[in-house]
């Protein structure tokens, strides 16, 4: 099974301030949506209760320490060897971590591939994409856009390859 991390970032790879995202960009949601319908998102609570309910077409799972949270249309993992374990059994191919900061810092070292959205912006943040080292990772594509009506901000669709494969056993 392929981990992917999908993240909009800042130039400081901030990605939210106060559990939302600091930006509008209808084009990074709707990249969001192509590429993760039909497949298993692992997201933090406070990630889920952001969004507040299960993104429609996808199969959540939220990563929690409290045994006691079952939100309705859910998964629940009390561990990220669980989450991943959950997500295998149920026969994903590539799972997406949607969220939020210190779920990307656990499963980074675990990652295959990285879809970004690089904001051309400094926003106001207080949760962080992990710094990544550019030499474990293969650029595959980049696409750039200019803001406009709908899109306030510049930014670039990039999607990052691990060169070396990682070996999961859960």
């Amino acid at each position: 099974m392929l981990i992917s991390l999908i993240a909009a970032i800042d130039r400081n790879r901030g990605i939210g301030l106060q559990n939302h995202i600091p930006w509008r960009l209808p084009a990074d949601r709707r990249r969001f949506r192509q590429f993760t319908m039909g497949r298993h998102l692992l997201m933090g609570r406070k990630t889920f209760e952001s969004i507040g309910k299960p993104l429609d077409g996808r199969v959540t799972i939220v990563l929690t320490r409290n045994i006691g949270y079952h939100p309705t249309g859910c998964l629940v993992a009390h561990s990220l060897s669980a989450a991943l374990a959950l997500a295998q059994e149920r026969g994903e191919t590539e799972l997406f971590v949607c969220g939020g900061g210190e779920i990307y810092s656990q499963t980074l070292p675990l990652a295959d591939r990285m879809y970004l959205t690089l904001v051309e912006t400094v926003a106001e943040a207080d949760a962080w994409f992990p710094a990544w080292n550019d030499a474990e990772w293969l650029t595959e594509e980049t696409a750039h856009f200019d803001m406009d009506a709908q899109n306030p901000y510049p930014f670039v669709f990039c999607t990052l390859s691990r060169l070396t494969k990682n070996v999961i056993s859960v």
